[in-house]
Parts: structure tokens; sequence; C-alpha cells
């Protein structure tokens, strides 16, 4: 971890190996995005790092970089390391199949924080966003909306179910799904405020919701609700 690679680690070229690796999505548009496969690794640090306090920060770089915790924390007040940067080195360290020099991994890692993650809707699913929810729901009078979040447990265990879900909507039911971290006009619509939300409309207006996660069962009695059958 260094405030700039030395002249001959060439930012873009380790871009190149990431989107090789990987480890990120480069849009025909040049817009990155951290892949779902890395992000699930990636996240496991973020947790168990994001948050420590100074003391095992100090001690997790000083063992990273086999030196003694003084030296670490001249490297963390002198070079800026920032704990976003060791959860993506040590996220990388784990991901990659083969572990570049750590120049190198420290500069991929700086790369890593910067570059956006993947969206939390399921592949597959529409995702709308503040800007076309409702041209979607003019469309599609009678719809389903799932509100997901990353970093979110219950929306990764619904996601699991989602197929037996879908199975228990009719054959013409439209689906689409938002990331709640980012619709903010969405959630203050509807006023969501919690992941996984299920919101069912019918002619245009919310006729059913359930926060937390679904089984297919509950989501068949979310649905008979909306459909004022129970």
């Amino acid at each position: 971890m260094s405030d700039a690679p030395p002249a001959d680690v060439e930012p873009e070229a380790l871009l190149d190996r990431l989107v090789d690796a990987g480890v990120v999505d480069e849009a025909p548009d040049g817009e990155l995005t951290a892949t779902r496969p890395f992000e699930s690794v990636h996240a496991v640090y973020r947790d168990t790092y994001l948050e420590v306090d100074d003391e095992r920060f100090r001690g997790t770089v000083a063992e990273v970089f086999d030196v003694d915790e003084a030296e670490a924390a001249t490297r963390i007040e002198e070079l800026g390391v920032t704990r976003a940067e060791l959860a993506a080195y040590l996220a990388l360290g784990s991901f990659l199949e083969e572990s570049p020099p750590p120049v190198e991994l420290a500069t991929m890692a700086a790369i890593v924080v910067e570059v956006a993650p993947p969206s939390p809707v399921p592949v597959g699913q529409r995702e709308l966003a503040d800007d076309d929810y409702e041209s979607f729901l003019a469309d599609h009078p009678d719809a389903v909306l799932f509100v997901w979040r990353r970093d979110c447990a219950p929306c990764d265990r619904m996601k699991g179910d989602l197929d037996a879900l879908l199975d228990r909507l009719p054959a013409n039911g439209a689906v689409a799904g938002i990331d709640g971290g980012s619709a903010d006009a969405f959630r203050e619509a509807f006023a969501v405020d919690a992941a996984p939300t299920t919101l069912v409309f019918r002619d245009g207006d919310l006729a059913a919701r359930e926060s937390g996660r679904l089984r297919p069962g509950e989501f068949a009695d979310l649905l008979a609700r909306a459909d004022g059958r129970s």
C-alpha cells in the first residue's frame, strides 16, 4: 500500500489484470463494477476490518507486511493506509489464483476501493431506479417490486428462494428489482426503510407490502392480500 505506484507499476495494466481475473467488469462505456464472485469474498473482509479498532488495524497491517507495530503505525500515518484498502488487499489475496507482489497488490487494492460494487438486484431481474420506476408502473400497473440491499443476509436468503417465489405469480406478472441503497426517491415515496421489502401493485396502486425475508408460502399470502383474497 503506497501513495503512488512505482514507475514500473502501470495502473492501467493492473486494471486489465483485474478484469482478466474476474475481479472487475468493464462496461462498453468504461464504467467499472466489481464482479459478484469477487464481491462475495470482498464483503467478508469488509465486514471483518472496516470497523476494527486502531490496535487491531495496526496489528493486521504489521502482520500482513511483516513489520513491527511501530513501523505499521508509521506506514498507516505516512501513506494514508485505510481500513477499506486493507480489506480490499486481503480480499484480492484470497480471490486471485496467483497473488502478485505486494506493491502491485496494494495498487490493485486502491483501484478496487474506487470501483462500484455490483447491484444487489439479482441477475435477470429488471432493475429500476428513481428515474424510471414511475414509467414502469404506468406500463405495468399490476406488478411486484423487490427492494434489495448489498451485504444483506435476509436478502441473500430470499434470493435463494426467488425461483419458487416467482412461480407463485401469474404467467404475465411483471417483476422488477430496486437497489435500496441508491433509489432514495422511491424509498421515500413508499416509506421503505428495510430490505428486503416486497411491494405488490394493483391498478398502479400499492396494494400490499411486506418487509423482511419472504418464503414462497408467505409470498403467496402477500399476493392474496393484494388481490383481496385474504
